[in-house]
């Protein structure tokens, strides 16, 4: 008990949680995958040329003090080339941007959790939205995981002066699920570029202060041509995306909309949904045990839990009927029926490292009633925001449900992911 009270003193309560999952995630994964899928998975990547910069290294990191951002676990720069008042400036900037939303952080009941971090007990989607609102206003760059970036042509400006070889730095205020702010400054100077990282909490009263600050080299920043901008660190902690991302373009609302509803947690990689062209008539290609629980969740909005590993059947048929266009024949045939126990069989996966994400980038309504989806895989890990497209037609209904019913796929930047085959 004493050593982890001197762990949570040195490194702040927050980041001693987040290394434990980072460690834990490694071991355990998200998701399990049977043991001859998880040999498929992990040895296969795309055919892109990956720089000795980005190898996955297990560096020990230099923490200055906590947050909820991976920023503190990223190994510090040895050779700092930010001046001392650069830094002070930074921190001002990153004070005064604060004190500009503090009324929306007001009445937020903060919680002590440690002397060095503290946490908001609740800050919602909204309010995130309206810190971002508020930040663009007053004329910084904001952003938040759901919201368009505002005065995002600061970051084009930036790109410029970088490919022209002109010394450039520009901030950006990053507002966390938790409602702590960071403020990243990327700088580039005598050919190099680094990170600095400003965060700030909140004390009660809506009252900000400087959490800490971290400084980190980058290896290669690219603004791609649809809006994103991809950069990675020169050295990458175990378990950590090999690079990080902002969307710099806006998005529209309907496209947000629709990707949170309809393609927010499906993969690419653990089953064959949407590697594979599809429809009513070969739908039973796609058909795999594992892909329920992706399916449950995007109906209940919560994790799947099984008993004894078996799902019954009337629950698994009913969702599985619903959102795909497959009888409860076809069901049985393909996704392991058990007769006996009149349920089907809860498949664990393993989680395939750096998979790609969906995003919703146009739509048609057609006249019977069904959306055509365009929809690009991200692959911001392989430095792609179009690594492959998909047209997805959905039926919605009228009780907030929706029937998948077919997909076709396109490859563009990168090769497809591998079709995940299954023992039938």
């Amino acid at each position: 008990m004493r050593n982890i009270k001197l762990l949570i003193r040195k490194y702040g309560f927050l980041s001693l949680i987040l290394l434990i999952v980072v460690i834990v995630g490694g071991v355990f994964g998200r998701k399990f995958y049977t043991e001859d899928k998880k040999v498929e998975e992990e040895i296969w990547k795309p055919s892109v040329e990956m720089k000795s910069s980005e190898i996955i290294t297990t560096e020990d990191t230099n923490l200055e003090t906590s947050t909820d951002s991976t920023y503190w676990v990223i190994p510090q720069a040895e050779d700092c080339f930010i001046l001392d008042e650069e830094k002070q400036q930074l921190q001002n900037k990153a004070l005064s941007a604060a004190e500009s939303v503090s009324e929306i952080y007001k009445d937020i009941e903060i919680v002590d959790i440690s002397s060095y971090s503290s946490g908001i007990t609740e800050f919602t989607r909204e309010q995130r939205k309206a810190v971002v609102k508020k930040l663009g206003e007053n004329g910084f760059v904001s952003v938040e995981e759901d919201t368009n970036m505002q005065n995002y042509e600061a970051i084009e400006t930036f790109y410029t002066e970088y490919l022209n070889g002109q010394d450039s730095m520009v901030t950006i205020f990053k507002v966390h699920r938790d409602g702590l702010i960071g403020a990243i400054t990327f700088i580039y100077r005598k050919d190099k570029l680094q990170t600095y990282y400003v965060g700030v909490r909140w004390k009660e009263g809506g009252i900000p202060e400087i959490q800490g600050t971290s400084i980190s080299d980058i290896a290669e920043i690219k603004l791609t041509e649809k809006g994103y901008f991809i950069y990675s660190y020169k050295t990458i902690i175990a378990h950590a995306s090999l690079r990080q991302y902002f969307r710099v373009k806006p998005l529209s609302d309907d496209c947000r909309e629709l990707t949170k509803k309809y393609i927010s947690g499906l993969s690419y990689v653990n089953y064959n949904m949407l590697v594979t062209n599809w429809d009513s008539s070969n739908v039973e290609d796609i058909l795999m045990p594992c892909m329920y629980e992706d399916i449950y969740r995007i109906h209940t909005g919560e994790n799947l839990r099984t008993e004894n590993q078996e799902i019954p059947a009337e629950q698994y048929e009913n969702i599985m009927t619903t959102y795909f266009p497959v009888s409860i024949e076809q069901l049985r045939k393909h996704c392991g029926y058990i007769e006996d126990s009149a349920s089907y069989p809860y498949e664990m996966i393993y989680a395939s490292p750096y998979p790609p994400f969906g995003e919703v980038i146009d739509y048609t309504e057609n006249a019977n009633g069904t959306i055509t989806l365009m929809v690009d895989g991200v692959w911001s890990d392989y430095n792609s925001d179009c690594a492959f497209t998909n047209q997805i037609v959905v039926q919605p209904f009228e009780d907030g449900t929706f029937k998948y019913l077919s997909n076709s796929i396109e490859q563009k930047e990168l090769e497809l992911p591998p079709i995940v085959r299954t023992k039938r």
